[in-house]
């Protein structure tokens, strides 16, 4: 590229690449745009991880402003310090021996997990949803039904 001054006015020459240029800048403009299209969906096998342990302060982490908690014996939609607190109470009264995974999945911007928490009190089947708001995912409901 050649830069020309004329009447105090900058001119731009073109200068086209050469193909070997071309061979080295493709390449990257087409990973720049691979990259890019891809989003980091990791928050699922967190929570899954933060589960296997009874982790809450890790779940808490991706609560959605309100979170939608169904326990065996009551379920409500809980703010974010609500849905913490009653998570630690569940956990406490239920310590947490394991977590297995039975099924993962997405749909529409949804991720889900289907897994058994097996605790010292006995089993839960637990379900874990997730949506995409902006580049995260976001807790919106968790449910233990008593197996």
């Amino acid at each position: 590229m050649i830069l020309i001054q004329a009447a105090g006015t900058f001119l731009v020459k073109y200068t086209p690449l050469s193909q070997t240029q071309m061979k080295r800048i493709i390449p990257l403009i087409f990973s720049l745009f691979l990259f890019s299209s891809f989003k980091t969906v990791v928050s699922i096998d967190e929570m899954v991880n933060a589960m296997k342990t009874g982790n809450v302060p890790a779940m808490s982490i991706y609560f959605d402003n309100t979170v939608e908690i169904t326990l065996p014996d009551k379920g409500n939609s809980y703010s974010k310090s609500q849905a913490e607190m009653v998570l630690k109470d569940f956990f406490n009264n239920n310590p947490v021996k394991g977590f297995t995974v039975i099924h993962k999945g997405q749909n529409a911007g949804y991720q889900y997990c289907i897994g058994t928490l097996l605790t010292k009190n006995g089993n839960f089947r637990t379900t874990i949803q997730m949506k995409q708001k902006k580049d995260v995912q976001v807790l919106q409901e968790i449910r233990f039904e008593s197996m």
